[in-house]
């Protein structure tokens, strides 16, 4: 079974779903390898998250999905959302990570948080009404107890957003970054420098979203 992240394992999810839930997520055909299922929760403590980005559910090919929400291991090329990110990335901040691997972001209080946190390989989805999204959604209202930047891609993530506590918050919402949508208001949304404006308004150093080797510190 896959070790609860000790800081969050506070939340009711971990006595009330996890048990239930955890028999379905063992066997060599569910992804990500059970080390990495609750990766985006072991890398950010509730109270370091700075950005929240959802995603859905694992990429279901073997040896892609980290445990980090549209992140894939280095070696992998980038999947087409991905890409689309990062394109999406290189218009608003003039650069990109050089592989799809984002724990980079993760060590900066990004919380990459998928809704389902395992998939059977090769069947997108197939771990989606297993009760998952309770994670999320008390993961949501856990870190909007403090001001969070929220960046809502697409329907499946928007309709989470009324977890989201009233607060000080950035909410940005726009079509996912897919091929079939991110034409559709995804490209020319800016969302990084968003982020990036609001935090150095509230005196916090911007995130460094390209991992630059020697990018200069902020204050």
């Amino acid at each position: 079974m896959s070790p609860i992240p000790a800081a969050w394992a506070h939340l009711p999810f971990f006595a009330e779903t996890w048990p239930e839930l955890a028999p379905h997520c063992e066997g060599s055909d569910i992804l990500p390898p059970a080390a990495k299922r609750f990766a985006a929760l072991d890398l950010v403590a509730p109270d370091e998250v700075r950005v929240c980005i959802l995603g859905q559910d694992p990429y279901p090919t073997r040896g892609h999905a980290n445990g980090l929400a549209f992140s894939v291991a280095p070696d992998v090329p980038l999947p087409r959302s991905l890409a689309n990110i990062y394109a999406e990335l290189r218009s608003d901040r003039g650069c990109a990570p050089a592989t799809g691997d984002l724990t980079h972001w993760a060590r900066q209080g990004v919380l990459l948080l998928n809704t389902a946190l395992s998939v059977v390989e090769g069947a997108p989805g197939a771990h989606a009404k297993l009760g998952w999204q309770h994670l999320a959604e008390q993961v949501l209202a856990e870190i909007s107890s403090r001001p969070t930047a929220f960046l809502l891609w697409g329907r499946h993530a928007q309709a989470l957003a009324r977890h989201i506590r009233p607060g000080a918050h950035l909410i940005i919402e726009s079509a996912h970054p897919s091929p079939l949508s991110a034409r559709r208001g995804f490209f020319g949304s800016r969302p990084f420098g968003q982020v990036d404006d609001w935090l150095i308004a509230r005196g916090e150093r911007p995130i460094d979203w390209c991992g630059l080797p020697n990018t200069p510190e902020q204050p």
